[in-house]
């Protein structure tokens, strides 16, 4: 295997890992859309808040190492952090009701 598949197949196993942990960010900000409280629950929060910050390190690590362009890990990061707006946003307006 020469230098730049071994890059090209890290590249690939570095963005799906990326994505897999998206995804189950995802699947917590959906099932708190799907359920919504009353309440906001702050240790929710904080578990969305500490992945979130998570998966940022891990796409700021592939950049740094090269294993992912910047823009790939910006894409990742920002329809999650556009989820999560819309979440904190559906809370504050079932709060306000």
């Amino acid at each position: 295997m020469s230098t730049d598949e071994l890059m090209s197949a890290l590249s690939q196993k570095a963005l799906a890992l990326l994505r897999e942990d998206a995804y189950k960010i995802e699947q917590l900000i959906q099932v708190q859309m799907e359920t919504l409280t009353n309440r906001r629950c702050p240790l929710y929060e904080e578990v969305l808040d500490t992945q979130m910050y998570g998966l940022s390190r891990e796409v700021d690590f592939a950049i740094r190492a090269g294993l992912i362009e910047a823009s790939e890990g910006k894409e990742i990061l920002n329809k999650l952090e556009r989820n999560l707006a819309n979440l904190y946003e559906a809370l504050n307006k079932q709060q306000s009701e």
